[in-house]
């Protein structure tokens, strides 16, 4: 394997404290406290092969075999997505046209994905998928979740995560996004498929389990049964938890140890308490309030409690139709009380906790080389020149893709 040194890198993020601004041997401090960035100026980084094996100042690199100029550009960690809802099919411009207009919309919502996505075959449902991606990596983002949740049949989600699969290792089996429009007068029928021969066809695809807990959804009881046959399966749980009311979604996610309870926008005192005394990541989604005109989630209030945050698109075709991080960045700092290094540690080191993978979401020796280069001195531009697409070159597992 050849060696590549990126050198002239203006503001280095490798979330690694100990590695740069913040570090008691750096003897460069925050004025606030020690930055969880860990934060390098004049900074060069070493790949060999797929990983990072060096970081610090750009003076102190050693000899490499090939040499890329930064050209005073910031470098940071690719961008982890860890909430998506990719595989589908259709269109839903009507419904958020009305949304926005101020109109009253009675088409299907989820239910009228389910039925475009029945209806595609597995090359137009793949080349969605592939699309999206790719657009999503384009502007950073090298590690990505995505869940099933638009099939609601044995067949049609084990295809859904059977696709997904080929091009993510992140894959959620969301059986329970909806009840199917197939049960709809029988609500226990579908939980008992979805933790039954439905879980049977799709638990060899997937690596965690999810369930939208919400009234007109599936309650706590449906919530934890389902997510318990997914563990007792090798599935670990993810949760839908407290999007458009108060309930049981992020107690039931600390209860089983989820490694996420996602959205987190309606909270008691007892739930962030919990999530405070726990491992499992609030994830944020800015993307769904924005196209909802809903409340934001209140991010300020969970760090403040010492929960860890995660930020993610939620990108899917209703309610948050954005493959961009760097947009929730921006909607994050400006709406939701976070900081801009807040933000970017939430979209990187916090996604990557959100998929309890320390392997991404950092750039320090061991890590994968997952890169994202801004045309921009800093990571605070992300939000200071919201809209503007910043993203320059793009590393996946140490190749340069963008």
């Amino acid at each position: 394997m050849s060696s590549t040194v990126i050198t002239n890198i203006a503001t280095l993020v490798t979330n690694d404290p100990s590695l740069g601004q913040g570090s008691p041997r750096s003897g460069t401090f925050e004025s606030a406290g020690s930055s969880p960035l860990g934060l390098i100026r004049d900074a060069a980084v070493v790949v060999d092969g797929d990983r990072v094996v060096w970081t610090g100042e750009s003076s102190k690199a050693p000899a490499t075999d090939n040499r890329v100029d930064a050209g005073g550009r910031s470098l940071l960690p690719g961008f982890v997505d860890s909430h998506s809802h990719l595989v589908f099919a259709g269109d839903r411009t009507e419904e958020f046209n009305a949304r926005m207009s101020g109109r009253g919309y009675t088409a299907g919502g989820i239910r009228t994905t389910v039925a475009a996505t029945r209806a595609a075959s597995d090359e137009e449902l793949e080349a969605n998928l592939t699309r999206y991606l790719s657009e999503a990596l384009s502007q950073g983002t090298t590690t990505m979740e995505t869940k099933s949740g638009y099939g609601l049949t044995v067949a049609d989600e084990a295809r859904a995560l059977r696709l997904a699969a080929r091009h993510t290792d992140e894959v959620t089996y969301l059986g329970a996004h909806i009840v199917s429009p197939d049960h709809a007068d029988d609500p226990a029928a579908y939980v008992a498929l979805v933790t039954g021969e439905m879980l049977d066809a799709c638990a060899p695809h997937a690596r965690w389990i999810d369930v939208f807990c919400e009234k007109g959804a599936f309650d706590g009881d449906q919530a934890r049964a389902i997510l318990t046959a997914g563990r007792a399966r090798g599935l670990h749980p993810r949760v839908h938890a407290n999007q458009l009311s108060y309930g049981p979604g992020v107690q039931l996610a600390v209860e089983l140890d989820a490694a996420s309870a996602d959205h987190c926008t309606h909270l008691t005192d007892a739930d962030v308490d919990a999530l405070a005394s726990g491992d499992t990541v609030a994830t944020l989604l800015p993307g769904a309030e924005f196209s909802t005109r809903a409340e934001w989630p209140d991010a300020r209030r969970l760090l403040d409690a010492g929960v860890t945050v995660a930020l993610s698109t939620d990108c899917n075709p209703g309610s948050s139709f954005t493959s961009s991080v760097p947009f929730c960045v921006a909607l994050a700092v400006r709406d939701m009380g976070m900081t801009p290094d807040e933000a970017v540690w939430s979209a990187t080191a916090g996604g990557a906790a959100a998929l309890r993978r320390t392997d991404v979401g950092r750039i320090a020796p061991g890590a994968y080389a997952d890169l994202t280069l801004l045309d921009a001195p800093s990571h605070v531009h992300l939000a200071y020149r919201p809209g503007v697409p910043l993203v320059s070159g793009v590393w996946r597992r140490g190749v340069r893709v963008v």
